[in-house]
């Protein structure tokens, strides 16, 4: 598996206060829910059976910041730290905190959609930073992702990272329509899809109504040449 460790960022703009602040809600609400888990899981999860017929509503953002583990954890705050930052720049601190929690809920919502009677409660970031990195897509397709692959460090076009990316979530979400497998199960493949599609929707928008500030590129270590 590769990860992304940075970006270019934009030059100004608006100060990425709920991009830093996401990342610390979402450790401090893991670090109390080690305390509890299944307990608060069971509480403050969302269960698709249950919002199919409108109950515990509440869920739907309450689970958004609550994660099944370390990895999990760790993985979806890469991205949210990565990728959030240039376009709360661009957009502003009160529209991006709207558009993440939209982004959120749309995850949630095909997700549902393709799990209407499941009982297994659904946690995690993951819609809201796929809606996060759809609209990055759009409004930063040229951007380089500095990707860490084992022991290689080396950046690509964010175009091609976030369009591997998804396809890969759109190939394993549509082989857990057919059968669940190790690969397969346990994972709200289609909050992943459904959240970068919103993303990628309103990252239309953004591009033509608030011009992205500057970019400025990342440099190497040892020489003052950029990437490309």
């Amino acid at each position: 598996m590769f990860f992304p460790i940075g970006d270019d960022q934009v030059k100004g703009g608006h100060y990425p206060l709920f991009s830093y602040a996401f990342i610390v809600l979402n450790i401090l609400v893991f670090l109390y829910q080690l305390q509890f888990p299944d307990a608060l899981v069971g509480e403050f999860g969302s269960v698709p059976a249950k919002t199919a017929r409108g109950e515990d509503l509440y869920t739907l953002f309450t689970s958004m910041f609550m994660h099944g583990g370390w990895a999990h954890l760790i993985g979806n705050m890469i991205f949210l730290w990565v990728f959030a930052d240039n376009i709360e720049a661009t957009i502003g601190s009160a529209r991006f905190l709207i558009f993440y929690l939209l982004g959120g809920l749309a995850g949630h919502a095909v997700h549902i959609y393709f799990s209407m009677n499941s009982m297994v409660p659904t946690i995690g970031a993951s819609g809201a930073i796929s809606a996060v990195m759809g609209a990055y897509l759009v409004m930063f397709p040229h951007s380089r992702i500095k990707v860490w692959f084992f022991f290689l460090i080396f950046r690509m076009r964010a175009l091609f990272f976030l369009g591997f990316w998804i396809a890969m979530q759109w190939m394993n979400g549509t082989a857990a329509l057919e059968v669940n497998t190790a690969q397969t199960g346990g994972t709200a493949w289609w909050a992943h899809i459904g959240g970068f599609a919103f993303g990628m929707i309103a990252g239309f928008y953004f591009r033509f109504q608030y011009p992205a500030p500057k970019e400025e590129r990342a440099y190497d270590y040892y020489s003052d040449r950029g990437y490309y």
